[in-house]
């Protein structure tokens, strides 16, 4: 089992919901998260005073997925998030130990 997590623009929720979906994806977890990277914030005008966003406003996925879905998973956010423009985002996978399903008790893949 791995854990894929991407980091995307909000906008492209939607799309990248779809994509999953299309590839059989049954759970994630969205969450409304703030950085920055590359992109390092920049610098916006309110009531006539100049300020600085460094944390820009970003979109953190998370999914438990089988070894052998990580390669159509990583494909589907890749090809749906992208806008070839700084920013896009980033996507990690790591080894997932142990998955349990509290209501049934299930663990492992069949958990997910």
């Amino acid at each position: 089992m791995k854990m894929v997590i991407a980091i995307i623009k909000p906008f492209k929720l939607d799309d990248v919901r779809a994509a999953l979906a299309e590839v059989g994806i049954q759970g994630i977890t969205v969450t409304e998260v703030k950085g920055f990277g590359r992109q390092k914030g920049h610098t916006e005008l309110y009531r006539g005073a100049e300020y600085v966003v460094d944390f820009l406003p970003k979109v953190k996925l998370e999914l438990a997925v089988d070894e052998d879905q990580v390669d159509r998973v990583v494909e589907a956010i890749t090809e749906s998030a992208r806008t070839t423009k700084i920013g896009d985002g980033k996507i990690f996978v790591m080894d997932l130990g142990q998955a349990v399903r509290i209501r049934t008790g299930e663990s492992g893949s069949s958990a997910l």
